[in-house]
Formats: C-alpha cells, structure tokens, sequence
C-alpha cells in the first residue's frame, strides 16, 4: 500500500509587526495563524509546519532586549501547550516554531514537535546563527543549538527539522538524512535581495543529496518599523529527485498542502546510491574547526 502523506505548510505576513504591546502582537499573530491551521485541516493534511518564530515578527532587524519577553520554555510554555491541544483537535502532527528560553540569559531559536494525540515528542533547536548587516542581528539572541540533529519517528513519517539560515549548511542536511528523515522542514524568514536566487536551489539541492523530501517555508509582506525588506513567500515542497511540486506565491497569506508519496524514497536511493557510495573517511576537513 503506498505511503502517502498530505503535508501542509502555512506562511503568514504580520498584522501588528510595529506594535510596542508585545503581549497584543503575539496574540494577534497566534490568532490568525489558528484560522491557518484549521484551513490545512479541512485540506485533509496530516502534518503542518509554521514559519520561523511564527508568532512574531522577525525582531532580529534591531537589537532590542525587550523581545526577550517573548520567548517561552519548551514544552511547558503557553504556546506550546496551546499547540498541543491544536494537534489534538486536528489529530494532525505539527511542527512549531518559536523563540524559548532555558533558562534567564539562555535562548535558543527551536521547532517543537508534536503528534497528532498532542504528545510533545521533542525539539530542534537552529545550530547555525547569523549576524549580518543589514537587519539579521541574530547572535544577539540565539545560542547556537546543542540538540544535534533530531529525527521524530511519526505515524506521517520521518521528520527533520532545520531552521532558515541552517539552509546555507550542507553537512546539518546530510545529518539529518543519516538519521532517517523522510520529510525537512526549513522554516523561515528571508528577505529579497541577497539570498533570494538561492531559495529555490540550495533546498532542492539537499532533497535530492539526501533523497528525502523537503518544505520550505517563509513568511509574506514587510514589517514595519524596519522594513529591512519584502519577505517574498514562495513557500514549496520539494521531492527526493530535487524537483519542486508546489509553491505558494510571492506576497499572500496561503496554506500550501502536497501529497508526498514517501515509497519515492526508495526508489530513488535504489537509483541513486548516494549513502553508499559516500566517503566519510576521506572527508579530513569537514569536522575541523
């Protein structure tokens, strides 16, 4: 019996990007992507994924210590658990990005992962962090992660997670394949402009290195007051042969929904013996500082 799954990702622009209440802007942004989110259910999808630190807007264009206010520990945190409840209502697994906390001092940029009965199965927390000009100040407020590479083993599948700028990094893509994803997620927000030429290149590069599927996310419009740029959408997924099988457009809120059949995996690693013709033992460099 094929192995078919409805995977659905969700990129949002940000109603209340400039507003000084924190607490209003989370909220208000945790609303509308709850209309999303029932949106990829009555699509019939069996996991979602959200855009980078979904409930907010990408404040990493300033260095401002107030928006340390808004990370949350993990999984006891009130988004977290509220997305636990959602999973369950939707009986969907869902893959959910926000800023945490561990501890005062201590943030981290994290995906949690939760199944469609609402058990937290763990998270993965972003291991590459830029601080680039102009508007990326994220060393300001991401520690680089320290979880590895997790894969959660799903009744929809294999799932990997890798986080925006993480993209740029083959080495964390082929870890994640030799731990067994069937599905990477790469939530993000990326302006246009410097990197856009590589968003459809570097991911479907890694699905077809890795023979996995891929799904891309970015969040959509400007936010004010930085406008360090037009997040461009264009959320896709991808196959394990590297091809693009749907994408969503440049500048509109959208649920985009695909039907990934996983038997594809195989046929294409009995294709391609990428794994098995791979040296690690002659790669000297890759693992140096």
């Amino acid at each position: 019996m094929p192995r078919i799954t409805r995977a659905a990702l969700i990129q949002c622009s940000n109603p209340l990007a400039d507003n000084a209440d924190l607490h209003k802007v989370k909220s208000a942004m945790i609303e509308k992507h709850l209309g999303l989110i029932k949106q990829a259910a009555d699509k019939g999808a069996q996991v979602c994924c959200l855009q980078e630190i979904f409930y907010g807007p990408y404040f990493c264009a300033e260095q401002q210590t107030r928006w340390y206010e808004t990370a949350e520990p993990i999984p006891d945190g009130p988004t977290v658990k509220l997305m636990q409840d959602v999973a369950k209502k939707h009986r969907m697994v869902m893959v959910i990005p926000i800023y945490e906390v561990e501890m005062t001092g201590l943030y981290y940029n994290t995906a949690a992962v939760i199944d469609e009965t609402g058990k937290y199965l763990g998270k993965y927390r972003k291991h590459h962090i830029p601080h680039v000009h102009p508007g990326f100040w994220e060393k300001f407020y991401f520690t680089p992660g320290n979880l590895g590479y997790p894969v959660f083993d799903t009744r929809v599948g294999k799932i990997g997670v890798y986080i925006c700028y993480d993209r740029h990094f083959p080495e964390g893509a082929r870890e994640l394949g030799l731990n067994g994803a069937e599905i990477v997620f790469n939530p993000s927000a990326t302006v246009a402009g410097l990197s856009e030429y590589l968003w459809k290149l570097e991911q479907p590069a890694h699905a077809v290195a890795n023979q996995y599927y891929v799904g891309a996310i970015n969040r959509v419009g400007t936010e004010a007051p930085w406008n360090i740029g037009e997040f461009y959408g264009q959320s896709y997924f991808c196959n394990p042969r590297g091809q693009i099988i749907t994408i969503a457009s440049r500048d509109k809120d959208e649920v985009v929904v695909a039907d990934l059949d996983l038997d594809m995996i195989r046929e294409v690693r009995n294709t391609w013996q990428f794994y098995r013709d791979r040296r690690p033992e002659s790669y000297t460099r890759i693992a140096k500082p």
